[in-house]
């Protein structure tokens, strides 16, 4: 690339304005406020109801309303996401096209048989039926028979907006009902985005209670008194703005809203490298078969620093930083966060910085909240072992990110660019970028012909 071309290069605008992550972030912790003062409410206007934090399961799921309804309020009203070309919606149509109950009958068909499969799929396996995937399976079964009652209303409205009404959802229903113009191609596309929406909804609502609970009931005294616990339930605070914001993201997926799935990673080793991350299969390899488990007879940041009140709140507030980035990476998505997919382009917050701020994040905070290579049995060959696995799962997070850029790069001119700025001007990215240019192997010069 000649110096002209790099000076050329800038930063692509974001899809997501950055307010919109704020917005859900500023709903999200106002219910948090109102849960936990709930008893003091209650008491102080005489509400008959008992006199407790609001930390349930269901209070959590008015969470995620909580900060859904600002972030799409906000992506309507001020960013005007739903005119944009991106969305494959011309609002115009409505007034010029009749609707074509033919098209939509067959997207239904579609749309109602992938339930029914996925609803198959939950049944028949035994993860989802055991510990916190209860929670999740419960909500889905309940949120079913609105689904199919809403989506008829819906699709009708929708459709006569569509550019192109036969999407990925038509040609599946094409398939099944034997209509003619389906095509293979978009009927995988539709299974590849659904497969996604459904692994990953499933998990994310199964640990949303865990997290807002533990923010909504903690003891403010008990936190306070003690250094370390205050860098925990930090902690613990942007653990639930991750998985909280995360959600939503997983659940609205609408077009008006720009937050669609456009594609599911077509890719088998982005999928292989994101499953193994995620239950059942990291299960195995970090869980009860710990094939690659680095915290074998670890004890934690804090055992090894007890006693040291200065090292505990520096080390707790580099953990704490460390959170607060992966937070920032999820809830800068706004409405659009997910794996294995592409939803548009972020380029703001965290992302000026880093093409993968969550990954960065993430994987140092192991190596520090951890310690790998201190153990308590003072075996330098278990040492060895928990820093050899971790470095196993750095490189499986590695592997993550190429595959979605390979991905990316396949889809949109936009992150093209995106991924060129990053590679000249990214905080972390361009001096890693200039090294690997320096250590990659060149092309032997091939010698001139003899004249």
């Amino acid at each position: 690339m000649s110096a002209t071309q790099q000076a050329s290069l800038s930063r692509p605008q974001s899809d997501v304005s950055a307010a919109v992550g704020l917005v859900g972030l500023a709903g999200l912790f106002a219910w948090v406020a109102f849960a936990r003062a709930f008893p003091w409410l209650a008491e102080r206007f005489d509400w008959p109801v008992p006199y407790d934090t609001l930390g349930g399961p269901n209070a959590a799921l008015v969470g995620l309303l909580a900060a859904a309804i600002p972030m799409a309020l906000w992506s309507v009203v001020v960013d005007k996401v739903h005119l944009r070309p991106s969305t494959g919606l011309d609002w115009s149509l409505a007034h010029s096209r009749a609707a074509d109950r033919g098209v939509t009958l067959v997207k239904l068909a579609g749309l109602w048989a992938t339930w029914a499969i996925i609803a198959g799929l939950y049944c028949l396996c035994r993860w989802y039926w055991d510990g916190q995937y209860v929670f999740a399976i419960t909500v889905l079964a309940y949120a079913a028979p609105v689904l199919v009652i809403l989506s008829v209303p819906y699709v009708y409205w929708i459709d006569r907006v569509m550019v192109n009404p036969r999407d990925h959802a038509w040609h599946f229903g094409a398939l099944l009902l034997m209509r003619p113009g389906w095509e293979s191609e978009a009927v995988w596309k539709h299974w590849r985005t659904w497969i996604i929406k459904a692994f990953f909804t499933a998990f994310m609502l199964s640990i949303v209670p865990f997290a807002y609970r533990h923010i909504v009931t903690a003891d403010l005294a008990d936190v306070l008194a003690r250094r370390e616990r205050i860098a925990l339930t930090i902690i613990e605070a942007m653990f639930m703005v991750d998985v909280m914001i995360g959600t939503v993201g997983y659940i609205v997926t609408m077009r008006p809203l720009d937050a669609h799935i456009r594609s599911g990673n077509p890719l088998l080793g982005g999928w292989v490298a994101a499953l193994i991350c995620y239950p059942p299969v990291v299960w195995g390899i970090l869980g009860n078969g710990k094939a690659i488990s680095y915290e074998h007879s670890t004890a934690g940041w804090l055992h090894w620093m007890a006693g040291n009140d200065l090292l505990i709140a520096v080390w707790g507030a580099l953990l704490v930083g460390l959170t607060a980035i992966y937070a920032w990476a999820t809830f800068a998505f706004g409405l659009r966060f997910s794996n294995l997919t592409y939803r548009g382009v972020l380029t703001n917050g965290p992302y000026r910085f880093t093409r993968h701020p969550a990954y960065v994040s993430k994987n140092l905070f192991w190596w520090a909240a951890v310690l790998p290579f201190l153990v308590t049995t003072g075996s330098p060959v278990e040492a060895i072992r928990n820093s050899f696995f971790l470095l196993v799962v750095n490189g499986i997070y590695f592997w993550r990110a190429k595959t979605e850029e390979a991905h990316l790069l396949a889809e949109d001119p936009k992150y093209r660019a995106y991924h060129a700025y990053m590679a000249q001007h990214g905080l972390l990215t361009a001096p890693l970028t200039k090294l690997w240019d320096r250590l990659r192997p060149r092309p032997a010069m091939e010698p001139h012909p003899a004249e």
